[in-house]
């Protein structure tokens, strides 16, 4: 077992890899760009939206309580003629980025210090570099690459958007495993 004050540089490197990697992904890159399309009449959309402003918050079209009520006839109509959406509304203004960022950062800092917790109790000071890179790698791709996929089994979002989320986590579970490999205190 590995204390965990022995594995703070890899704690935060790793963090900080993985924040500058999803940076050259969204900003150089950008692979993620096809994920969302415009409405085709998206000013419509939001003239309605308008109308009676929603709070911020998670909607879903048409709106059903429960499994009795969703077998109802008309609720099945509703589903048949459509449209049928799950989305999130945010509050009126212009993206936070820095907000966003620090976020993004404080999660990659947890992921890391969760994965730094499960590697120091199952791995021993001194194993080698491929051992602390299986282990790591595999916890970090779980942590970031699989959370799309209840969003598209559920919510409908698109298995192409989920299969770049996908790379992306495969990427930064291979980036912090390459950190914690090198950092592993010998």
């Amino acid at each position: 077992m590995v204390a965990l004050a022995h594995l703070w540089l890899p704690i935060i490197l790793s963090a900080v890899v993985v924040f500058l990697a999803s940076s050259v992904i969204h900003m150089v890159l950008k692979w993620h760009n096809a994920d969302y399309r415009r409405l085709p009449d998206e000013e419509a959309v939001r003239a309605a939206l308008l109308k009676a402003p929603p709070a911020p918050g998670m909607y879903v079209v048409p709106h059903c309580m429960d499994m009795k009520a969703m077998g109802s006839p008309d609720m099945q109509k509703k589903y048949a003629d459509g449209p049928v959406a799950m989305f999130y509304l945010k509050a009126p203004g212009a993206p936070r980025m820095g907000s966003a960022l620090g976020g993004w950062f404080a999660f990659n800092l947890v992921v890391s210090f969760l994965v730094a917790y499960v590697a120091a109790h199952t791995l021993a000071q001194g194993v080698h570099y491929l051992q602390v890179f299986r282990v790591v790698g595999a916890m970090g791709f779980l942590a970031y690459g699989l959370e799309s996929v209840p969003a598209s089994l559920w919510m409908g979002k698109p298995w192409g958007s989920t299969f770049r989320d996908m790379l992306d986590g495969l990427i930064y579970g291979l980036l912090m495993a390459g950190v914690f490999g090198w950092l592993w205190p010998r």
